[in-house]
């Protein structure tokens, strides 16, 4: 634990993220996914670990995917174990919530970034409507089986809506699921990281590579859906594989 401490501290870049989804957004400290306050948190979450034997997170069903799925629960660590939650966490007013990602492992701290909120609940609202009116979705491309990108100017949209990537300072599209989800399509910054580690990647067609994106960032990949590489290496999505795995059981 202490080792990926040490070398998450010295990988994580300190950037201001742009961004307005709450009241007091605008804080610095609100803004900024700051090594000390992630530290903090899992310095907490350890020593209540260490304390009860059991985990400081909301309950939530088994069927949401494993980056969503264990939400740090800062009630039961204040204010023992922390005075207050992170001034950047959502339940501080900031844009980010705190998760625990290899629970079965060595639970590591992340962040959800909730930038992207806003942006896809009004397209879930647009699509929810349309689709109350028509009994079908507007879609544009059928991406994969059950997997779609939609029309919208049919949704009122005069150009596509992006969301900002918690991983550059890129803007992401959204995908359409045939269960009625909008999510993240990643895939340009999956492109990125295989590219960047050209020749160091050991995964193979049919293996789920979003993990990729952990990488030394504090951020998971939320709202995300499945993706494999193709025979050329290069990132495709697939949703025949399942999207609520442990790292390392994607079987």
């Amino acid at each position: 634990m202490k080792k990926k401490l040490i070398t998450f501290l010295c990988a994580l870049t300190v950037f201001l993220l742009a961004g307005c989804l709450y009241p007091d957004d605008k804080r610095a400290e609100n803004q900024v996914p700051y090594a000390d306050q992630l530290v903090s948190v899992q310095q907490a979450v350890d020593q209540f670990y260490s304390d009860t034997g059991v985990l400081p997170i909301q309950t939530r069903d088994q069927s949401v995917i494993v980056y969503q799925r264990y939400p740090v629960d800062f009630r039961q660590l204040v204010p023992r174990y922390m005075q207050q939650p992170p001034g950047n966490s959502f339940e501080s007013g900031g844009i980010y919530q705190y998760v625990l990602f290899n629970v079965e492992e060595e639970p590591e701290v992340k962040l959800i970034d909730l930038r992207s909120q806003r942006e896809m609940n009004q397209v879930q609202r647009k699509l929810n409507d349309y689709m109350r009116r028509h009994t079908y979705a507007p879609v544009k491309d059928i991406l994969d089986v059950g997997l779609f990108s939609l029309d919208y100017e049919k949704l009122g949209y005069n150009e596509e809506p992006l969301v900002p990537s918690p991983y550059s300072d890129t803007y992401l599209p959204l995908i359409f699921t045939n269960t009625g989800e909008v999510m993240i399509d990643y895939r340009l910054e999956l492109n990125r990281v295989l590219q960047q580690n050209e020749g160091n990647v050991e995964y193979k067609p049919g293996e789920d590579i979003r993990d990729l994106l952990l990488g030394d960032s504090p951020f998971v990949p939320a709202y995300s859906i499945p993706y494999t590489i193709d025979s050329k290496g290069e990132p495709i999505y697939d949703m025949s594989l399942p999207n609520q795995y442990e790292l390392g059981e994607s079987e």
